[in-house]
């Protein structure tokens, strides 16, 4: 999943799969959390919006459950791809 570097109140970076319908989100502490059943209209508005933070709080975080992610593997890279020898 692609990321966008933002810096809006706690967020540092955003991204999203259309396809699996899940949004993920960089928290300046270096968590990131993973939230599933994110509709496009929701995605849209968070990465166009001016206040994302607030826009998160207030339509994201308080309205769906959020799942830690490691955030170790570089984005766009299978963490298995090293095991079984892909570049």
């Amino acid at each position: 999943m692609e990321m966008k570097t933002i810096n809006s109140g706690k967020l540092r970076a955003i991204g999203y799969d259309a396809r699996a319908r899940l949004l993920r989100v960089r928290l300046d502490d270096g968590r990131m959390l993973q939230y599933s059943g994110v509709g496009e209209e929701v995605w849209r508005r968070l990465a166009s919006s001016g206040a994302a933070w607030s826009y998160y709080r207030d339509n994201i975080e308080e309205e769906f459950t959020a799942l830690p992610v490691s955030g170790s593997a570089p984005a766009g890279k299978n963490p298995l791809d090293d095991l079984f020898g892909k570049s």
